[in-house]
């Protein structure tokens, strides 16, 4: 076995849920998805698929039906120009994410990647034999800053790709316009590739023209050195479907269809099909399902508010409360008492980053309010009694 997965870094997030899964006591935080069902109509579209003898291969690049509806809704979003020949159908948003990085990076090129971050874009070029470079956001006051010095001193002619997650997973930061234009116009001269990861992009707090976070998409020409990774996973209520998408410049695609061949050779048919009628109905599900994260999200962070001695900041997108509790610095070993002495399970921030350290992650997608109040109250109790 090749010495590069040998030394991989198992999941810290599963080692802290694997201390309580099976137990009924737990109330289960750790992983990032919510604790709602799909929509009935998304799931009826893969059973009439399914119905009419849909399970034969697709073509590489996804159903047509899907991919002109995932180009309309885009277009929606952030203006013309995403044409059916810049999308991608892939077997969810991680297999998006892997397949650009295998279509960018040959192994000894260098991969900057700003953290905190969800541990697999830190572990896919490392997978790939890439030379990773991290450049990790800054808290001040429990919030994530970009320090954008450091991340245009880090991103040279020797960069072949940038990685940005925004709205991030775990902070919430998420990238200004004016940051998206100033990162954009290095890359640009560097000649570095942009991975950007959007799948947050609809849970997105604060005011905004086309109701969802700035997108590289929104500043981009179409033949820039841009690959955006899209999953239906988080706005749609889909994690368990695993189905994704990528947008690229349209002469990358026919390539990305050989590769996805090689990988998974094309994403379920009935799966798709649910995914055409979730992007054909998304203004019923996405404002709902945002309505409803914001809820969350104000009922948590209230709930922490009132409990003294916390770090933190409310996040501008995502769906997740990352806060950190002063003397504590082994985050792993917390998170596993918490699990042990209050039933609450959480995920410790060096999962994501050596430098959160001593932080924790607390997805907050529940359709039960109630259910973050008890875990808050869990918390409460077991600090008081440290």
């Amino acid at each position: 076995m090749r010495q590069a997965i040998i030394d991989l870094q198992a999941s810290r997030i599963r080692d802290v849920a694997n201390a309580g899964l099976g137990r009924s006591d737990v109330l289960a935080f750790w992983f990032g998805e919510s604790d709602e069902v799909s929509p009935e109509f998304i799931r009826q579209a893969a059973i009439d698929s399914l119905q009419k003898g849909e399970t034969f291969y697709a073509h590489n690049l996804g159903l047509p039906a899907l991919r002109e509806a995932i180009s309309h809704e885009m277009q929606q979003r952030h203006g013309t120009g995403i044409g059916v020949d810049r999308i991608a159908v892939t077997s969810g948003g991680v297999n998006a994410l892997m397949l650009a990085m295998q279509a960018l990076v040959n192994p000894g090129d260098e991969v900057v990647v700003v953290t905190p971050v969800w541990p697999n874009l830190t572990s896919q070029p490392v997978i790939l034999g890439g030379v990773l470079r991290t450049v990790c956001l800054e808290p001040q006051h429990g919030r994530w800053n970009l320090p954008m010095e450091k991340l245009l001193a880090a991103i040279t002619p020797q960069t072949k790709l940038l990685v940005v997650n925004s709205p991030n997973n775990p902070t919430g930061w998420t990238l200004s316009r004016a940051e998206q234009h100033t990162l954009l116009d290095h890359c640009r001269r560097t000649g570095t590739w942009v991975l950007a990861d959007e799948v947050y992009e609809n849970l997105f707090y604060l005011p905004s023209d086309n109701r969802c976070a700035p997108s590289f998409l929104d500043i981009s020409a179409p033949d820039d050195r841009l690959v955006v990774a899209h999953s239906f996973s988080k706005s749609f209520l889909m994690t368990g479907w695993r189905l994704g998408w990528l947008v690229m410049p349209s002469q990358m695609t026919e390539h990305m269809g050989k590769l996805i061949e090689f990988n998974t050779s094309c994403a379920s048919v009935f799966v798709q099909r649910a995914g055409v009628t979730a992007m054909q109905r998304a203004a019923d599900i996405v404002p709902t399902v945002v309505a409803q994260m914001l809820a969350c999200r104000d009922c948590l962070f209230a709930e922490l508010e009132s409990i003294p001695g916390l770090e933190w900041a409310l996040p501008d997108g995502g769906m997740y409360a990352f806060f950190s509790i002063p003397g504590l610095a082994d985050d792993v070993q917390t998170a596993k008492r918490l699990v042990a002495e209050a039933g609450l399970g959480l995920a410790p921030g060096s999962a994501f980053a050596s430098e959160a350290q001593g932080w924790l992650r607390w997805c907050f997608a529940s359709r039960d309010l109630d259910r973050l109040g008890m875990g808050a109250e869990r918390l409460r109790h077991w600090l008081a009694k440290l």
